[in-house]
């Protein structure tokens, strides 16, 4: 629960502060309501001079009060407001960071691949020259496939690397056999002993488990900074509920009406509204710590 007491810790400071600050309220009087309300960007027309009768109040007590219905409504609508903001700024490093992190990476895994595939091109043409480049498809279609296992595609490593054995067997036999020409049956009979004649000796076997691991470990690793990226923008998307609305007003701005303004919210308080703001989100933390590793 670290990760959730940390959000709340942080959205009960910022709320607080959030808050205009201000000296003793004066008797009945509504001149710093006046002034704090002023500060929040609202208009001061309607806005009382004096206490007047609250029963008009649907979320704050209803006694003497410093707010009209429009006020309330207004405070209300700003409680929803801030709060939807502060949710979206406590989590934006951690969403900027599996953006970021999933770029490099992306961005690096790619361009080793493209290095890899130019570098074994231009060795393979110096050292076969034509009859490399005749035949280079065979390698072009394997990193072709590699690249569409990494970005998320639906490819068996083990099935694709054996087929490029293959096929590579079989353009290798032909070429060896110039002189001689076969039929796709008996081409297809040679590559189907693969395993047994062993043309490339060992070499088959370790590629595949040296390439499958590196394959395995890339796609999982920035699948999952995918995955996190997505899940850390919908919770930074909060659907504000009704209740919870009331409960940040009565916390936020119920004082405004009652005259002070600058009367903080107890830390406690604050936890327990927050807890009941973020239920939903509160119900991932355990799971999140798993993936993140905390």
């Amino acid at each position: 629960m670290y990760a959730m007491w940390r959000l709340q810790v942080a959205l009960c400071t910022l709320s607080v502060l959030s808050l205009s600050s201000g000296g003793e309220s004066k008797a009945r009087s509504c001149s710093e309501v006046r002034q704090a309300y002023n500060a929040k960007g609202f208009s001061l027309v309607n806005v009382p001079h004096q206490e007047i009768s609250g029963e008009h109040l649907r979320v704050c007590p209803q006694g003497y009060t410093c707010c009209t219905s429009e006020m309330e409504d207004k405070l209300n609508q700003q409680s929803k407001l801030e709060f939807e903001k502060l949710v979206e700024e406590s989590s934006h490093k951690m969403r900027t960071t599996f953006v970021s992190r999933h770029k490099k990476f992306d961005e690096f895994f790619l361009e080793l691949l493209d290095n890899s595939e130019k570098s074994l091109n231009s060795m393979f043409t110096r050292t076969y020259g034509k009859l490399y480049m005749q035949n280079s498809e065979v390698f072009q279609d394997l990193f072709t496939e590699l690249k569409r296992y990494y970005t998320g595609g639906n490819v068996n490593l083990e099935e694709m690397l054996n087929d490029f054995w293959s096929r590579l067997l079989e353009r290798m036999f032909q070429l060896l056999n110039s002189q001689y020409h076969f039929t796709d049956d008996y081409l297809e009979c040679v590559s189907k002993y693969t395993d047994q004649l062993k043309p490339f000796g060992d070499i088959p076997r370790k590629l595949k488990a040296q390439v499958t691991r590196a394959f395995i470990a890339a796609r999982t690793f920035v699948q999952g900074l995918m995955v996190g990226r997505e899940v850390a923008n919908r919770v930074a998307k909060v659907n504000v509920a009704p209740a919870c609305v009331k409960a940040l007003t009565r916390m936020l701005y119920c004082p405004y009406c009652r005259g002070m303004p600058g009367l903080k919210p107890c830390p406690n308080y604050c936890h327990n509204v927050m807890r009941g703001c973020l239920a939903n989100q509160a119900d991932l933390d355990s799971e999140w710590n798993l993936f993140i590793g905390d």
